[in-house]
């Protein structure tokens, strides 16, 4: 049995009724349907509650389970929800949140900074990529300034998909270096930000991402690093 990624097909879900098809040998709990996300791509696993009717537990983190399960694991250890079980997840939403808005400002910093992307992370507060990237930037305020405009312009962000076929027939898509996206499954997901002719990127994640540039909010450049020969650390903060 696996679990059904209802995260992707609403970004915005919570208090959504799902039932528990597996417990894993760790203590985890596999629902047939999760709203919470799993640690994948650099981006946390959701933390927040299921409740149930004799009972109730904190979710610390998600993560990736066998095959195409997620689990979610209990903040304490505590008594779990039986297989069969009829739970209400609910989203620790404010974090997710923040996570939406630091993953689709990402996308934006690989757009204003046109290299190979080789790492990144995410956090409620900052995130950063990791650029093929020999010299410093001469102006970060330049950069800042365009992130800043390119999110004032609020364009959509939205999803599609190709298959892997067509994936493979455009490599370019690809940004990251390190990490490729997850192929094998005959089609992968894109994410678009803008449309037709105002469209600024597209390129393959699983992650989630607000559904428009503006509610981002203003964000602010931090340290760039340098991390080995040809590689520079680029921070990027919500500016709130």
């Amino acid at each position: 049995m696996t679990t059904k990624a209802l995260f992707r097909e609403d970004t915005y879900a919570n208090n959504v009724v799902a039932e528990v098809i597996a417990i894993t040998p760790e203590g985890g709990i596999v629902l047939d349907g999760s709203i919470f996300y799993p640690t994948g791509g650099g981006q946390p696993g959701d933390s927040g509650r299921i409740t149930w009717n004799t009972g109730g537990l904190a979710v610390a983190t998600t993560v990736k389970a066998e095959g195409d399960q997620i689990a979610l694991v209990p903040a304490e250890p505590e008594t779990l929800p039986p297989v069969g079980a009829q739970v209400t997840q609910t989203l620790d939403w404010g974090r997710r949140h923040r996570h939406m808005r630091v993953h689709t400002a990402l996308h934006l910093l690989s757009v204003v900074i046109p290299l190979p992307v080789t790492g990144g992370s995410i956090s409620p507060e900052k995130g950063r990529l990791d650029f093929d990237m020999p010299e410093a930037p001469d102006n970060k305020e330049a950069l800042e300034n365009e992130l800043n405009r390119l999110i004032d312009q609020d364009l959509p962000v939205s999803e599609d998909w190709i298959t892997d076929a067509e994936l493979h027939a455009n490599p370019e898509m690809v940004k990251t270096m390190s990490v490729q996206p997850p192929m094998g499954a005959g089609h992968v997901r894109l994410i678009r930000i803008g449309e037709g002719r105002d469209q600024i990127d597209l390129q393959p994640c699983g992650g989630t991402h607000v559904a428009r540039l503006g509610e981002i909010g203003r964000v602010r450049l931090g340290k760039i690093e340098k991390k080995g020969r040809q590689n520079r650390r680029v921070y990027l903060h919500l500016d709130d």
